[in-house]
């Protein structure tokens, strides 16, 4: 009869069996797993021109590589030296490995650890008085093995934590290549504003230096007055006064892109004048929910979500007992010959249990540590996101006004250099006096630096467009 039953049971007991041992080696998780927070991605860019509506196959600036963007050679050089030596990506590129390895040590949590060691002693006692001396040898060979078992998936979340903490430096590294991109880009553009600036001042300065002399030739012939005559050199010192202010801002600027270089400071070469800057009149946008994707720190704020979602998995399975598996083996023998006979063999094997019971609080809190930090990351993620569209809507609208601010400026000033060579030959005939000239040549100057100005804003609107895109850390 009790056979019988034994027999009955049998293969309940035996499933039973199997699938605890299932679960036991398989383990489960617990925390939640990461699904991307719902964001309110616009259908397009406001601001984007109505010749370039979004689609599903819409190509963006944003996918170019940096240097078909910026197609001056010696910027591309600059910038290829700028990567390879400047100090904040050398930073961040050893943060990338600093989390590299902070992730193998958590890693190392999941396996167990096993240490191998040996030992020889010899020890004699003299004789003291009745009890004779005696002399004794051991040696011993053991290998010990420990294992905490994840069965809660503690150390598995802490892993995916560490994993996506070495994902967030490796895209925080890809931001910084990508804003150095863009700063050497634009600093180059205002050095060689700078340099047209100096070029223009000292052409002007050439022009208003020889009418000035002419002046002065006229006064002492009684034909123009003494007033001309300093009129004539209020405008040679006006853009005398522009040279050595340019050349202090020039040798400051390349000490600037020196630095970005990684180099000390120092003269930097140049390459296309500023006018000769190839840049697309439109540029694409592509598809708003691409810039996800794309953006360096998009993706790097993505996550450090991640990390903090893995992370309440981990403040979670404290709550759970701790199992772990302790064992070692080995031989002892007082011989060295018979260290590793069958009598001297030795070993030991063992199994823990430790359940939290009262903690006052604190695994509480740390779940709930946790859970606001990662509710706060969330929100960061948000926010970065609504961010890089607010970027990327300046950028376009930048760019747009810019470039009709420079036509308006090119007609502007071919006017007031129309005006201007006007008012010097009616001067010359005498048919007015150089209080015309001054003013017509006083606008006429000040209307070409600021079409340079445009020229460079122009430019500098096309490198914000292309970071605000996720432009510019592709290799």
């Amino acid at each position: 009869m009790t056979k019988g039953v034994s027999e009955t049971h049998s293969p309940w007991s035996r499933s039973l069996l199997t699938c605890a041992i299932f679960l036991f080696v398989a383990g489960c998780s617990v925390g939640p797993n990461y699904k991307r927070p719902n964001v309110d991605v616009p259908n397009t860019y406001r601001d984007l021109p109505a010749d370039q509506p979004a689609s599903a196959n819409s190509v963006s600036l944003g996918d170019q590589k940096w240097w078909e963007v910026f197609q001056d050679s010696t910027l591309q050089s600059l910038v290829r030296a700028a990567i390879d030596k400047n100090y904040d990506v050398r930073i961040a590129a050893a943060r990338v490995l600093e989390a590299q390895a902070q992730l193998g040590i958590t890693r190392a949590d999941q396996f167990p650890s096993l240490g191998g060691g040996g030992s020889v002693t010899a020890e004699r006692s003299p004789a003291i008085g009745p009890i004779p001396g005696y002399q004794t040898n051991l040696g011993q060979l053991a290998l010990s093995g420990a294992w905490n078992l994840d069965f809660w998936g503690r150390y598995r979340r802490a892993t995916e934590a560490a994993r996506a903490g070495l994902l967030a430096s490796e895209w925080a590294r890809q931001e910084v290549i990508a804003t150095l991109v863009a700063n050497v880009a634009s600093s180059y553009f205002q050095l060689r504003e700078l340099d047209l600036d100096l070029e223009i001042s000292k052409r002007t300065l050439d022009s208003r230096q020889q009418s000035l002399d002419l002046t002065r030739t006229l006064t002492e012939h009684g034909i123009d007055t003494l007033l001309d005559q300093r009129q004539a050199e209020e405008l040679v010192y006006t853009a005398g006064a522009q040279i050595p202010d340019l050349e202090r801002q020039i040798a400051q600027q390349e000490n600037a892109i020196s630095i970005l270089l990684g180099n000390n400071p120092g003269a930097v070469p140049r390459g296309l004048k500023l006018t000769d800057q190839p840049h697309p009149p439109e540029v694409p946008a592509g598809l708003p929910s691409m810039l996800l994707e794309r953006r360096p720190d998009v993706r790097e704020a993505e996550e450090n979500l991640v990390a903090a979602n893995a992370r309440i998995g981990v403040a979670r399975a404290a709550y759970f007992p701790q199992i772990s598996l302790t064992g070692s083996g080995g031989y002892e023998s007082s011989a060295l010959s018979s260290l590793f006979s069958g009598s001297a063999g030795l070993w030991n094997v063992g199994a823990a249990l430790t359940q939290p019971i009262f903690e006052g609080g604190r695994l509480r809190s740390g779940v709930q540590l946790a859970v606001a930090q990662q509710q706060e990351l969330t929100l960061t993620y948000q926010q970065t996101i609504q961010g890089a569209f607010r970027d990327v809507s300046n950028a376009l609208i930048a760019y747009q006004k810019n470039r009709e601010f420079r036509i308006q400026e090119e007609q502007l000033t071919a006017s007031a250099q129309d005006a201007a060579q006007l008012s010097e030959m009616r001067f010359k005939a005498g048919a007015t006096d150089y209080l015309e000239v001054l003013t017509n040549e006083t606008n006429s100057f000040s209307d070409e630096l600021s079409l340079v100005q445009a020229q460079f804003n122009e430019l500098q609107a096309l490198v914000q467009l292309y970071q605000a895109l996720g432009g510019g850390w592709q290799q």
